[in-house]
């Protein structure tokens, strides 16, 4: 199986609400830019990319939590992150039962990585 396909059946396998919010955190994910690209690394977990690594995904008890590399870098006007707040370099989005996903402010964090992403790799061929 691909990548895709992996992530496809690890989101049929979760039968309650965790896998509906699994599965629309990825589509609004991936609408966000169409260079995204979908790798399944980390010993079973959904990593998206585009110049660059964006955020990793996993299932736990209770919340569905999406990590962004880079999101102590990013801008998060409309307050997503609530997990991993003291990191460096990461934060996360812990998602939890009956919450509603807000596709535009997602859409927008995405496309903030995206851009850091592409600020890093400028900087690397620059220097």
């Amino acid at each position: 199986m691909n990548p895709s396909e992996r992530i496809d059946a690890m989101i049929a396998g979760i039968t309650d609400w965790r896998g509906e919010t699994f599965a629309k955190m990825r589509k609004i994910i991936l609408a966000a830019d169409g260079g995204i690209v979908e790798e399944w690394k980390y010993m079973g977990s959904p990593v998206w990319y585009c110049d660059g690594m964006i955020a990793v995904a996993n299932s736990h008890k209770g919340k569905v939590k999406l990590t962004f590399a880079h999101g102590a870098h990013l801008p998060d006007p409309d307050k997503l992150f609530n997990a991993g707040l003291e990191g460096n370099a990461r934060r996360a989005i812990d998602f939890f039962e009956g919450e509603k996903i807000d596709a535009r402010a997602l859409k927008d964090l995405v496309r903030a990585a995206i851009a850091f992403n592409q600020s890093k790799s400028k900087k690397k061929a620059a220097g």
